[in-house]
């Protein structure tokens, strides 16, 4: 007896029944039947739903059916066969996918029909995607260039880089669209010297977004990119030295914290923003070299490039380094009390630590914790004395002040940790309840979840989710429309400003900066 015999005067539990065995079993048996069903359904929403997953399963061992339904002149079953080739990649149904492409009209189908084609993965379908390069649907253009991206198609190289130049275009650069997305990919699929070069000169794009998107796919193509990195650092204006001494730090690989050693040894690092990032990119890979460098910049003056110093040194404590600072901070002059204050900003517990037994470093240490009006960072050193234990640190937890949280809340996200510690100590200083995020998806969570803040403060390029992107969800969201937003940056271009203004930026201040000159800030937006 045929599977489906007499199904429609089934009762609708055993209807359900049957279905599900057919499903499990692949019957083809129950093919026409499933067929006909489709093309005449039932009626009730819950069988009609599992007779196309039932003919899906069925059709998805029987490819002779899937090639020959391409065609079917139901609009509905020619479309399940359509994505069921995508989806179990029947490479028999490329060419006749490839002739339906090139004469289909319809727009949803098309991008029905090159899906599938994609899934699949066939170079007979390289031509077809690339007729479709300059379609005027945006989604289908996007499909196209990740398709050719994967396969590896070399004719469509210059085509991608074009796209992504012409993003930057002024009409076109505050908006990254899916195309300049999907080009990045393509290129990143197809690693080479020239595809690479390009991308990394292309690192400062005009577009915050874009520029995550080039840093992430930099990243993932791995230690492939660090030659053309260090070139790049090099030759590059200020804006490019930072930007890629922060995908070199995000690798992690001994190659890149050489070549940046390299580099500042021949005075590349002369400016302080770049500095910057040199000193938080050595601390993530963390070679001797690298940690030499930065105890060399211990003699640095500015407290935001201290902060990044200390850092990068808490995460590769040894004693040589520690013996250094020691003899630092006890000197008791001015660079001491700052080397000690960006211990404590920096909350570097395992440098603290260390230099703690030596009295007169000890001593600093205490003093500038002392100073701290942060709560958690208190605590935080409070717990470490309490470890350490004795009765000199007894006396020293007893010079500690009590703190509350502050009533007033401020919001500050940036993925640099130093900036991170800056932002904290400066918003507890002004009495506010600073919530921390390393990225503008974690900053938007605290908004979603109901915070409200006098203040938010943002870095432009963060990964995951830019302050760009955050600033406009913020502005977005219904009683966030005025809240002052503090845009801290290291653009020099004046293009950058204006549209991060138009999104919605209240304010912005170029890092390194004074402590004073942000709580300056703050204290104007704010309106005290």
């Amino acid at each position: 007896m045929a599977p489906l015999e007499k199904f429609r005067e089934k009762e609708f539990l055993d209807q359900i029944t049957i279905l599900n065995e057919i499903s499990g079993s692949k019957n083809t048996e129950a093919l026409p039947g499933l067929i006909e069903l489709l093309k005449n359904p039932v009626g009730d929403t819950s069988i009609d739903y599992m007779v196309v997953n039932a003919l899906n399963a069925v059709l998805s061992s029987n490819e002779d059916k899937v090639v020959e339904g391409l065609s079917d002149p139901h609009e509905g079953f020619s479309i399940l066969c359509i994505r069921v080739a995508g989806e179990y990649a029947i490479r028999a149904a490329a060419e006749p996918l490839v002739e339906l492409a090139r004469s289909e009209a319809d727009l949803d189908r098309l991008m029905e029909i090159l899906t599938s084609l994609a899934r699949i993965g066939d170079s007979v379908a390289l031509p077809v995607f690339r007729t479709f390069l300059d379609h005027e649907d945006s989604f289908i253009q996007s499909s196209c260039i990740e398709a050719l991206g994967k396969l590896g198609d070399a004719e469509s190289i210059e085509k991608f880089k074009q796209i992504i130049t012409d993003s930057e275009a002024p009409d076109r650069f505050e908006v990254c669209d899916i195309t300049t997305w999907k080009a990045v990919d393509a290129l990143a699929h197809n690693v080479g010297e020239d595809t690479i070069s390009f991308l990394v000169s292309t690192l400062h794009h005009k577009n915050p977004t874009v520029r995550r998107i080039i840093t992430d796919a930099l990243v993932n193509v791995g230690s492939y990119c660090i030659p053309m990195l260090l070139a790049e650092f090099e030759t590059g204006n200020t804006d490019s030295k930072i930007l890629t001494a922060n995908v070199l730090g995000f690798l992690g690989d001994r190659g890149g914290a050489a070549g940046l050693v390299a580099a500042f040894d021949k005075g590349l690092a002369q400016d302080p923003n770049v500095r910057y990032a040199v000193y938080e990119a050595l601390g993530r890979i963390g070679t001797m070299k690298g940690i030499i460098c930065l105890v060399d910049g211990l003699s640095e003056t500015d407290e935001l490039i201290l902060m990044a110093v200390i850092g990068g040194l808490e995460k590769h404590v040894n004693p040589g380094m520690i013996s250094t600072l020691t003899a630092l901070i006890a000197k008791a002059d001015e660079q001491s009390d700052r080397l000690a204050k960006a211990v404590i900003a920096s909350k570097a517990t395992a440098v603290f630590d260390a230099l703690y037994e030596n009295q007169g470093a000890g001593d600093a240490l205490i003093d500038a914790l002392a100073e701290s009006k942060d709560p958690e960072v208190v605590e935080e050193f409070r717990a470490v004395l309490g470890e350490i234990g004795g009765s000199r640190a007894q006396e020293d937890l007893d010079r500690l002040p009590t703190l509350t949280t502050g009533t007033r809340k401020a919001l500050a996200a940036d993925d640099s940790r130093s900036m991170c510690a800056m932002h904290r100590a400066i918003l507890t200083d002004l009495g506010f309840e600073p919530f921390m995020a390393t990225n503008g998806e974690e900053a938007y969570d605290y908004v979603e979840q109901g915070e409200e803040f006098e203040v938010v403060i943002t870095d432009m390029n963060m990964p995951i989710m830019d302050g760009m992107e955050l600033v406009g969800k913020i502005r977005s969201t219904p009683g966030m429309e005025d809240v002052p937003i503090i845009m801290v940056t290291t653009e020099s271009e004046a293009s950058q400003q204006g549209l991060a203004a138009k999104t919605g930026v209240t304010a912005f201040i170029t890092k390194p900066f004074k402590p004073d000159d942000l709580k300056a800030k703050i204290l104007e937006v704010t309106g005290e």
